[in-house]
């Protein structure tokens, strides 16, 4: 049995675009982080690449006529809209509200003057939740790519 190519172009750009995040941060920061295999956020978007490597497929396969291209575009606007619009605000706003809860534990601190043990520190908010428009641009074009060279090399059945 073999995976659909549709199917098999969605997942496929979005381990590759999970991946690549581990080098890219390592270039940047000098650091390797291999959590981010399995974080939100970040360049490029995997989200994007998902769902535009799925669109692209479905150029291909279905053509820019059909319903399921007309369903997967959707599909990836909202998706693309949603990671540079709700989720990069909830990110910001969770910035906001864990420097709202270090500044209230000095705060206790300063006013107890003994030591933090008795406070219940809470854990951290999920900052890296959206994207920057140009991380959402780079999904978008790797999801075309990866959709592209797959398309090429895709064992379609023979008719």
């Amino acid at each position: 049995m073999v995976i659909s190519y549709p199917i098999l172009a969605a997942l496929l750009a979005s381990l590759l675009a999970q991946v690549i995040k581990i080098p890219l941060h390592y270039i940047r920061k000098r650091e390797w982080k291999f959590e981010l295999l399995f974080s939100t956020g970040g360049m490029p978007s995997s989200h994007t690449a998902t769902v535009v490597s799925l669109t692209t497929a479905m150029a291909m396969t279905e053509g820019i006529q059909s319903n399921a291209f007309a369903i997967s575009l959707i599909l990836t606007i909202i998706v693309m809209h949603d990671a540079t619009g709700v989720r990069r605000q909830a990110g910001q706003h969770a910035v906001a509200l864990n420097q709202m809860a270090k500044d209230f534990q000095q705060l206790v601190g300063t006013l107890k003057h003994h030591n933090l043990n008795n406070y219940e520190k809470r854990e951290q908010l999920k900052e890296l939740l959206g994207h920057k428009p140009l991380e959402v641009f780079f999904g978008a074009l790797f999801g075309l790519i990866v959709g592209l060279i797959l398309y090429s090399f895709y064992p379609f059945p023979k008719a």
